[in-house]
């Protein structure tokens, strides 16, 4: 059936909020993050109101788990998109809060925002949850310092966590029994995760940015390998170069996202880069969502899996996880595919049980 690719990513919306609990997971958030630029393209007011009144509930009106960052506790990068984009003016001040908070939280010897009780501990998540927030507040703010972080942080992940060999992210460090490795895997949505962070650099950082063109050249070239390695069904796949790996539609989504933002920027130039959103666009459909507006194939919380020598290795990636249907992380992923799809022109998506 044909759907209009904004009602599609409302209904995902309301079928995770219909089975989930949204509020305190980052996942949650995600999906207001994906939820508040849905009714920002289709200029409802009502979702939009509905994106407030659930962000107003951070980070005062409820009992918050312990998070891994505290950017999250303020309402994090769905908040700081609507307060950048002139939606939630009055939340500057805690914004600026949370931003100082950020700044001061532990950081590994490399300089890269770690779990808040081991600082050896770092993971690539990290650029996709604070690299935006933090330069959407330092642009809206003209805070230069917040938008440096931002920066920093996301080009220091980018180097410790890129294989120089196939372009690909790896997930972790300090999680192994040797805490200077890095775990050995090219996981699907550890890639969407880093490719969000550069994403919205390119996107947002001005032309005269001391950071632009390094952002450029970083966000091209894993978009050049994420395109070299999409399946020939146009999803990508848990472990993305391993022909045997299961379809994996988290990660999929958050590349969708990135190629959508880069050839509607003009950033992605070619047939190349267009097909590979079409036919990943098409596939996601198709293969990932439902009449229902189910999703599917998407893998679950995964940080380095694995025990004794397979920890962190590729095929702790595929053996270890399962694909799950109207899994948590699914739908914040797929909403922003969809809407990425209807900023390039694709306006209607075939569902196809």
């Amino acid at each position: 059936m044909l759907v209009n690719s904004l009602t599609a990513a409302v209904k995902i919306f309301n079928r995770y909020e219909a089975r989930h609990s949204v509020i305190e997971h980052y996942y949650g958030i995600l999906a207001y993050y994906a939820l508040a630029q849905t009714a920002d393209a289709e200029k409802n007011e009502e979702l939009i109101n509905k994106c407030r009144n659930y962000l107003n509930l951070y980070p005062d009106k409820f009992d918050h788990p312990q998070y891994n960052f505290e950017a999250y506790r303020v309402g994090g990068i769905a908040k700081a998109w609507l307060f950048c984009n002139g939606y939630m003016p009055n939340t500057a001040q805690e914004l600026r809060k949370y931003a100082e908070i950020t700044m001061n939280s532990p950081h590994s010897e490399e300089g890269i925002l770690s779990n808040p009780l081991y600082s050896n501990l770092i993971w690539i998540d990290t650029v996709a949850f604070v690299t935006p927030f933090m330069l959407y507040i330092g642009k809206t703010l003209g805070e230069q310092k917040y938008i440096d972080y931002a920066a920093e942080l996301c080009f220091k992940s980018y180097d410790i966590f890129m294989d120089k060999t196939n372009g690909l992210l790896h997930q972790t460090k300090g999680f192994l029994q040797d805490p200077r490795r890095v775990s050995g895997d090219h996981w699907s949505r550890g890639n969407g995760w880093g490719y969000v962070g550069i994403t919205e650099l390119v996107q947002h950082l001005p032309d005269n940015s001391p950071y632009k063109e390094k952002a450029l050249v970083y966000y091209i070239a894993h978009s050049d390998a994420l395109v070299e390695n999409q399946t020939e069904r146009g999803l990508w796949r848990q472990e993305i170069p391993e022909e045997l790996a299961w379809y994996e539609s988290s990660g999929t989504g958050l590349i969708l996202y990135g190629l959508g933002v880069g050839i509607r920027c003009g950033i992605l130039k070619g047939e190349r880069y267009i097909q590979a959103f079409k036919k990943g666009i098409d596939a996601l459909s198709k293969y990932c969502i439902t009449s229902d507006f189910m999703t599917r194939m998407s893998c679950p919380g995964c940080l380095c899996p694995g025990t004794g020598k397979e920890k962190g290795t590729p095929k702790a990636y595929i053996t270890e996880k399962f694909p799950q249907d109207d899994e948590v992380h699914s739908y914040g992923c797929i909403m922003l595919a969809l809407v990425e799809a209807y900023k390039n022109g694709i306006t209607e998506i075939e569902i196809d049980d």
